[in-house]
């Protein structure tokens, strides 16, 4: 019965914890685009990058 003294404070304070971290991370944008990086990695870049040439190598 003693320990419920402990836990029940430390599980209120855990709670406020997450439910902050919650708050903070919808308000910073953590969850404005959910299935942008996934398919993002499924496009394919077409064109080839340019070769990157010296000064030295044009004459």
């Amino acid at each position: 019965m003693e320990s419920l003294y402990i836990l029940i404070p430390l599980s209120l304070l855990l709670v406020g914890l997450l439910a902050w971290i919650l708050h903070w991370s919808v308000k910073s944008g953590q969850f404005d685009d959910l299935n942008g990086p996934g398919e993002s990695i499924l496009m394919d870049d077409d064109a080839p990058a340019p070769k990157k040439v010296s000064e030295h190598s044009q004459n």
